[in-house]
């Protein structure tokens, strides 16, 4: 009879490989049609929903996914005259804070490189709660090309600052051919 030595590594090999699975699985998304670029850390589901603005009836169309202790989510609109995109971007901040309840706060500047310039454009750090009281935080980020309104969002209890910051940093318009 042959007695098979096993280390104790050989034996804890797959919890380690386990534990070497990434939370966070980075890949590159292209909404459909679209010229932005954003870097999810998982596969996002697509939806689609009429909302009502004060600039008109659109359709929302959303990116989103959740991995680790957030969810990642990159929503677009487009409104039909230039003057709407303003609205937009201060409605759509007003109602990201309103659903966490958080206080409505003026954004940090944010500019990504390629977007049409816009002093709406913005970044919101949100504190607040989901409707079942559980406390959030929200990282959200507001901006346009033309005649399309963009929002890049980051919430969960605690998201951590490598995966907010890598969302927002990915975030690009391509150079146009």
């Amino acid at each position: 009879m042959t007695t098979i030595w096993r280390s104790p590594l050989l034996l804890l090999a797959p919890a380690l490989l386990a534990g070497c699975s990434p939370t966070l699985d980075w890949r590159e998304v292209r909404p459909d049609g679209d010229a932005i670029v954003a870097m999810f850390p998982c596969r996002p589901d697509r939806h689609e929903r009429r909302l009502a603005l004060a600039a008109g009836s659109v359709t929302m169309h959303m990116l989103v996914c959740s991995a680790g202790t957030a969810t990642f989510a990159l929503s677009y609109l487009d409104v039909a005259a230039p003057a709407s995109v303003k609205l937009a971007m201060t409605e759509l901040q007003t109602v990201a804070a309103a659903n966490v309840g958080a206080a409505s706060a003026p954004p940090e500047p944010f500019q990504l490189a390629g977007a049409t310039a816009h002093t709406e454009a913005g970044r919101l750090r949100l504190a607040g709660r989901l409707p079942d009281g559980t406390a959030v935080k929200e990282h959200a980020a507001f901006f346009a090309k033309g005649l399309r309104v963009y929002q890049a969002s980051v919430i969960g209890a605690d998201p951590g600052a490598d995966a907010i910051d890598g969302f927002f940093s990915e975030l690009r318009f391509p150079p146009s051919r």
